[in-house]
């Protein structure tokens, strides 16, 4: 675990100093430009280019050497910070650089996270597959609660520019923190000496080898259904909450969310999971389905409170189980091509949870719950008619969404039995002996 937890060092303080700049951005953009549009745009670049490129870098995570290829994404991100900060600073920053930056971040990550992914099985024993995924999101949570915080302080004494020089640093760290290390490549890489395969051939071999093994298939397919949910949901309760509290409200909510978030990933990082791994994907799905109905059920921020606390809570528990199983079925030279799919699905989910969820509420749930709407003497009679309540009913029948997906993956046997039947494609001694 020693190599890794250096890296993980690293990685957290650059995560850290990313969720900097992206609150500095935010409120340079809104305060610039005044328009959500533009707001938008800057959003979709921070996801479209690592979509699209994920085939490709699935492919060269597996052919070269993983170490490299975080050091170089390190220090193109970093380049790409510290470029805006001097526009910033000569006062010839434009819209278009920011959307530049956000696009160079989305790269960076599309590389960073497969790329680390599949080097935790080389250098982790695999029965801390779930620790280090737990470590890994420690980070994310970590930021989301640190970067509004420390950001607005920020702020104020070094202004954006100091910021961006900042998150450039902390791509440095990163980097110095990989220097130090070494990362052993998989024998089956090593052997390679080029077969003639072309790239793209290459990169469909990581969907290819998902979709021979109905196991993993289903497994992936359950991850794209309940990312769905939960991406629509987050798109959602900001609307939901201030359809009957203020924003000192919203903030607090959203906080214990964070909160819970991270009570998750140490839990995760302690524990590591259950010895059936498949068991916490279920028990995910159905808390999942429970708190996103507990959202809907009825106005009231203390209970919306404690099911955003509870979707934070297990998100780490879902990914520390999901990842490992993943990892333990992938072989090595693999994961790099496969986990680029994994992200591929999960990060597709985000803009069509994104482009549905408004049109859902305000055109379709939305009048089935105002008064006099269709609904308004049936289910309006349980939790409410008026503003935000169509939104309430739109996360209810999102959450029963995600427990029948998991009732169904049950009663799969294929998915039920995919950590036990299914040979392990990893030896736990490849790992310890790094």
């Amino acid at each position: 675990m020693s190599t890794f937890l250096v890296i993980w060092v690293g990685q957290v303080i650059s995560i850290i100093g990313s969720s900097l700049t992206g609150f500095a951005m935010s409120v340079w953009v809104y305060q610039t430009t005044g328009s959500v549009t533009k707001f938008s745009v800057v959003i979709l670049f921070t996801v479209l280019p690592g979509i699209v490129m994920s085939p490709v870098v699935g492919t060269l995570v597996d052919m070269w050497d993983r170490r490299w290829l975080m050091i170089l994404s390190n220090v193109g991100a970093a380049l790409s910070v510290l470029a805006v900060a001097a526009l910033f600073y000569a006062n010839m920053l434009r819209f278009w650089h920011i959307c530049f930056l956000a696009g160079a971040t989305s790269l960076s990550n599309a590389v960073l996270s497969p790329a680390l992914t599949a080097s935790i099985s080389l250098i982790v024993p695999k029965k801390h597959f779930g620790r280090a995924s737990g470590m890994s999101q420690f980070g994310e949570a970590t930021s989301q609660i640190i970067a509004p915080l420390l950001g607005g302080l920020l702020i104020t004494i070094i202004k954006i520019e100091g910021i961006l020089l900042l998150d450039g640093v902390t791509y440095f760290v990163a980097t110095i923190m990989l220097l130090l290390v070494r990362i052993p490549r998989p024998e089956a890489v090593r052997r390679d000496t080029g077969d003639g395969v072309s790239m793209w051939r290459k990169a469909a071999s990581g969907w290819t080898y998902l979709l021979a093994r109905p196991g993993l298939f289903s497994l992936l397919v359950f991850f794209a259904i309940t990312n769905f949910a939960v991406s629509m949901s987050n798109i959602l309760i900001t609307p939901l909450v201030l359809s009957f509290a203020d924003s000192g409200v919203y903030a607090s909510v959203i906080s214990v969310a964070g909160a819970g978030l991270l009570a998750g990933s140490i839990l995760m990082s302690l524990w590591g999971g259950p010895q059936r791994r498949i068991y916490g994907v279920f028990g995910y799905g159905l808390l999942l389905g429970l708190a996103l109905i507990l959202e809907g059920l009825r106005p009231n921020p203390y209970l919306i409170g404690v099911a955003l606390f509870i979707i934070g809570c297990i998100a780490p528990v879902a990914n520390g189980c999901i990842i490992p199983i993943l990892q333990t079925k992938t072989p090595p030279e693999l994961q790099g091509r496969v986990f680029a799919a994994v992200r591929l699905v999960a990060w597709f989910s985000v803009p069509i949870a994104y482009i549905a969820a408004g049109p859902l509420a305000d055109k379709v749930f939305g009048p089935l719950l105002a008064e006099g709407g269709a609904l308004a003497g049936s289910v309006g009679q349980l939790i409410g008619v008026g503003r935000g309540r169509g939104i309430g009913l739109l996360l209810i029948v999102l959450g029963l969404l995600s427990m029948v997906a998991t009732v169904r993956g049950y009663f799969y046997p294929l998915l039920l039995n995919v950590d036990t039947e299914m040979p392990d494609a990893i030896l736990d001694k490849a790992a310890e002996g790094v």
